[in-house]
């Protein structure tokens, strides 16, 4: 039964991650991206982790992706006789995208798998365990990710700027 409802899980994930890239409305990519995070919130559940799971709905489908349907409106992706961007935004995107790759490539291939399990007694599950693990052994990481979701935020503005062109 479990195995089943994994699979089904997966294949739901799979499905709508998929159409999230190649749907051409940003609308609909964004609902399937919704979706999406709602696969993943049930595999939380398959492994006892309820608490992960209402965060990961709460603050993914609920606040992450108001904020990107902000940036979809404010960018107004639907207009059609937009200018394409210029060839120096486009290789400036292209070189970012790749020391973000070098990085993440870097990173997983230095990261070692931990084979010894530690037997703490401490249930994972409590709020005020899970906030003092992640406020002290993972507190560099939270900041990069708050950081990362900041710059995230100020690049889509800038990017939807009109460009004035002087006649």
């Amino acid at each position: 039964m479990l195995t089943t409802l994994f699979y089904i899980l997966s294949a739901i994930t799979l499905a709508t991650a998929f159409l999230t890239i190649f749907s051409k409305n940003p609308i609909h990519s964004a609902i399937y991206l919704v979706l999406c995070f709602f696969s993943i919130a049930g595999h939380y559940l398959m492994f006892n982790a309820q608490f992960l799971a209402i965060v990961h709905i709460i603050v993914y489908s609920g606040a992450i992706m108001i904020l990107m349907l902000f940036t979809i409106m404010l960018m107004n992706l639907n207009k059609e006789d937009e200018k394409n961007k210029s060839v120096l935004s486009r290789i400036a995107a292209v070189v970012s995208f790749c020391l973000v790759a070098l990085v993440l490539l870097a990173t997983f291939i230095k990261a070692q798998p931990q084979l010894t399990y530690k037997v703490s007694g401490q249930d994972y599950q409590s709020i005020k365990v899970l906030g003092q693990v992640l406020l002290n052994e993972y507190m560099v990481p939270f900041e990069f990710a708050s950081v990362l979701l900041l710059v995230s935020m100020i690049g889509a503005v800038l990017l939807s700027k009109k460009e004035h062109i002087n006649n």
